[in-house]
């Protein structure tokens, strides 16, 4: 009987870790990856249900006025941004007076080439016109004048600008300035 008992107990011995490597390994690379693509599923399922759900609030009138609103409003304040294509000529002219409140003198102000298009995005709405801006002025002069430029409205973006110090104690400085504004393509283009 004893030796009945101790056979048993060695075949227990040697079955049991088998099991327990076996259930292991099973658990490891059957369950694990089960249970994550399980969580992927139940992502891709809230994500789902969430564009469903934005679906549908877009689906609704109100909603669809809101965004009309939302995007007129937007359109209302691309107004600072961008100038009409027909308006540009007009802008040198407009930073011309700014210059002549501000008591700038020699005043110079050409376009530079032919409008770019913005960026290397190939946008097709948008085009960006340089300018180079010389004039001499003290040192309030051209802040004045340089923060006027930065209040104008359609925003002229200062691209560069240089200094040169004058000689002579009393004399005016020489500024270089190359400004940058955003012109609203022509429909026909």
């Amino acid at each position: 009987m004893r030796a009945i008992r101790r056979k048993y107990f060695i075949a227990m011995a040697l079955v049991w870790p088998i099991c327990f490597v076996l259930f292991v390994v099973t658990y490891i690379f059957v369950l694990v990856p089960q249970s994550n693509r399980g969580k992927e599923v139940e992502k891709k399922l809230i994500e789902k249900k969430q564009t469903y759900k934005s679906v549908l609030e877009i689906a609704q009138e109100n909603t669809k006025v809101q965004l009309s609103e939302e995007i007129k409003r937007l359109q209302a304040g691309l107004g600072k941004f961008v100038v009409n294509f027909e308006d540009s000529a007009d802008l040198t002219f407009d930073i011309s007076r700014v210059a002549n409140e501000y008591k700038v003198d020699s005043f110079s102000i050409s376009s530079v080439g032919e409008f770019d298009s913005l960026g290397k995005s190939g946008n097709s709405y948008i085009l960006e016109n340089s300018m180079d801006v010389s004039f001499s002025s003290s040192f309030n002069h051209f802040a004045g004048f340089l923060n006027a430029l930065e209040r104008y409205q359609p925003i002229v973006f200062i691209d560069t600008f240089k200094i040169g110090r004058s000689r002579d104690s009393g004399a005016n400085h020489r500024v270089d300035i190359k400004l940058l504004v955003l012109v609203r393509k022509p429909q026909d283009s």
